[in-house]
């Protein structure tokens, strides 16, 4: 499975101090995945010890397998890092934190995860689907045409939001279910006009998956709860360094960045604006395409 981290060399660069410090530093990869940052932190600072956070058991799993080499240097540590402040408050303090909001490719590409609209599969999106949360076919079949609507604007920028939810609600009347991820592609390329799916740019089921993914994870949530979490794990002169990848996101961190600066005063913002993939880095991955990088020095 291929697996390239974003903007890697700008992660790393933020991370090279660290290089000067004795043994005993600590970093917090604080959305694991398939392990490519903490790779990258293990073969460049030999002396440094990586703690990686997934609420997803086959990350997990591969990034175990993985980066068995570099135990005891690494560990991996089952659970959602919304929970964080309670999971690793005997772990802290952390040296650096990173995080990577960003759906992993295995997710993307395994069907039967349900994340993709490329690939058939059941219509799932759990990031972690032994917590209890509800499917995103459960979603659906629950969900009156108010609230998806509301779901598909607020989460995905969806203009087609309210026909798309009334469309979804008229099928369940019907007694017809949507189980899978095409079922759902065609009912929503059924629906919109071909002019207007021509003229969109993008998949027209884009922004609908990714509203749904938000929600089902409750991504928004988890991000304010670790963001409340962050400082408390952070070691004096900590950086923490957070990619996102849509403007929802990218506007929580950085809110709150400005926050623990100019009103709570725990250190200085380190990028005044993002920092986004270069041209390059955009067509060898296209994953990296809307990401945005924030840092903050905890003082």
């Amino acid at each position: 499975m291929t697996h390239e981290p974003v903007l890697l060399q700008e992660v790393m660069g933020f991370l090279a101090p660290l290089s000067e410090r004795k043994d005993g530093v600590r970093v917090l990869d604080g959305t694991l995945g398939l392990g490519g940052y903490s790779e990258s932190i293990l073969e460049a600072l030999p002396g440094v010890r990586v703690l990686g956070l997934d609420r997803d058991l086959s990350a997990i799993s591969h990034s175990e397998e993985r980066l068995g080499r570099f135990v005891p240097r690494f560990r991996a540590v089952h659970g959602r890092f919304g929970a964080m402040g309670t999971l690793l408050r005997d772990e802290a303090p952390f040296d650096a934190l990173v995080f990577d909001l960003g759906v992993s490719n295995m997710q993307l590409t395994e069907a039967e995860r349900g994340f993709s609209f490329q690939h058939d599969g059941p219509l799932d999106m759990r990031m972690d689907p032994h917590g209890g949360a509800p499917t995103a076919a459960e979603v659906l079949m629950r969900e009156g045409a108010g609230e998806l609507a509301r779901i598909f604007w607020e989460y995905g920028g969806e203009r087609y939001s309210r026909q798309i939810a009334a469309r979804v609600e008229a099928e369940r009347r019907r007694g017809r279910r949507i189980e899978t991820t095409g079922q759902f592609v065609a009912l929503i390329r059924e629906l919109l006009p071909a002019p207007v799916q021509r003229k969109m740019g993008i998949h027209p089921a884009r922004r609908v998956f990714q509203a749904l993914r938000i929600y089902v994870n409750d991504e928004l949530g988890e991000l304010e709860s670790m963001l409340s979490a962050l400082p408390g794990l952070a070691a004096k002169g900590a950086v923490a360094v957070i990619v996102s990848y849509h403007s929802l996101e990218d506007r929580i961190v950085k809110h709150r960045f400005r926050a623990w600066e100019k009103e709570e005063g725990r250190g200085r913002v380190l990028t005044r604006h993002p920092i986004q993939p270069g041209e390059e880095e955009t067509e060898r991955n296209f994953k990296a395409r809307s990401a945005k990088l924030r840092a903050f020095s905890f003082s």
